[in-house]
């Protein structure tokens, strides 16, 4: 199997954005059409108080050639959370699916911490008018950090198997200072959660899926699963830990494993690999990989350079 790259299909900057946002598309997201897909994205706001980011949910809908826009949504999908929620700061990213005949939204909120920058935890919302807005069920997260798993859960992907939900998403191992006048850098690691109504969600605790290639400082992102003849396949980026926002060959990277029971996972990135093209858009950085099949195909949408500061790009897989 190898991917054939298709290019980058969508730039923030050549479009007007919701909320006063200013750049940035990262982690798309496909919900499905009969004519035509819905990619959501995050994309970022200046907070006026402090000059930080704070991320949005809009979307983009696109023919399914993925070469003509039919739009971009005039308004985020859904409000940030409240004064002191998990979700105060940002929504990044938010993965949908159709469960009957609503649309269910995991999002991953961002809050931000005083020793170290953020956390993170996984909320539901839900949507009854095909995606164009969502309504949390609640003002808390249903996924958070726990026992074993003390910060930074989220990037929940969620699929439905066999009746059965099944969320991989990523958790927090701890924060570590890599030199004395540094702030603190995250290490994630990717788990794995089952529910039988996709609110109430058992984890298996602190068990980490997904080997490391790069050592205990590695941080696994953004996992995505497809199905394909009776093999399942999961997609990530992995990068360092600390030192990694250059463009040093430290950043993030597109990882790889496979299974035949969602239990065991083999980690094999070389197959199918993506890289980036020299000079281009992608040429430092692969991340936020989104795996899907439309029509018979299996695509992967993913972000290039500077964390999807510029769009996001296709890749179809050649079988």
């Amino acid at each position: 199997m190898k991917w054939k790259k298709l290019g980058k299909i969508f730039d923030p900057t050549q479009h007007s954005l919701p909320n006063d946002c200013v750049l940035f598309a990262q982690s798309p997201q496909v919900l499905l059409f009969h004519d035509f897909v819905r990619i959501y994205f995050s994309t970022r706001a200046i907070d006026k108080s402090n000059g930080k980011y704070l991320s949005h949910i809009a979307y983009v809908d696109m023919r399914k050639n993925f070469r003509d826009i039919i739009g971009v949504s005039d308004k985020t999908v859904i409000p940030l959370g409240e004064l002191g929620c998990f979700d105060e700061h940002g929504i990044f990213p938010m993965s949908v699916l159709r469960h009957g005949d609503i649309i269910l939204g995991y999002t991953c909120g961002w809050n931000r911490r005083a020793s170290v920058s953020v956390d993170t935890a996984v909320g539901l919302a839900i949507s009854h008018d095909d995606g164009l807005t969502f309504e949390r069920i609640g003002n808390g997260p249903v996924l958070a950090a726990s026992l074993h798993e003390p910060c930074l859960v989220g990037d929940g992907f969620v699929k439905v198997v066999d009746d059965v939900f099944h969320m991989w998403y990523i958790f927090g191992t701890g924060w570590k200072k890599y030199a004395p006048d540094a702030a603190p850098d995250r290490t994630y690691k990717i788990g794995h959660a089952t529910s039988c109504d996709g609110i109430n969600w058992v984890k298996e605790e602190s068990r980490r899926i997904i080997s490391d290639r790069l050592g205990q400082d590695e941080s696994q992102a953004l996992p995505t699963v497809v199905e394909i003849d009776g093999c399942f396949h999961m997609f990530f980026c992995y990068r360092e830990s600390f030192d990694f926002r250059k463009g040093n060959g430290r950043g993030y990277r597109i990882g790889h494993a496979w299974s035949k029971d969602l239990v065991s996972w083999t980690r094999d990135d070389e197959h199918p690999q993506l890289e980036g093209t020299h000079g281009e858009w992608d040429s430092e950085m692969q991340c936020y990989p989104h795996v899907f099949e439309c029509d018979g195909k299996v695509y992967l949408l993913y972000n290039g350079n500077e964390f999807g500061r510029y769009g996001f790009g296709l890749a179809v897989l050649e079988v």
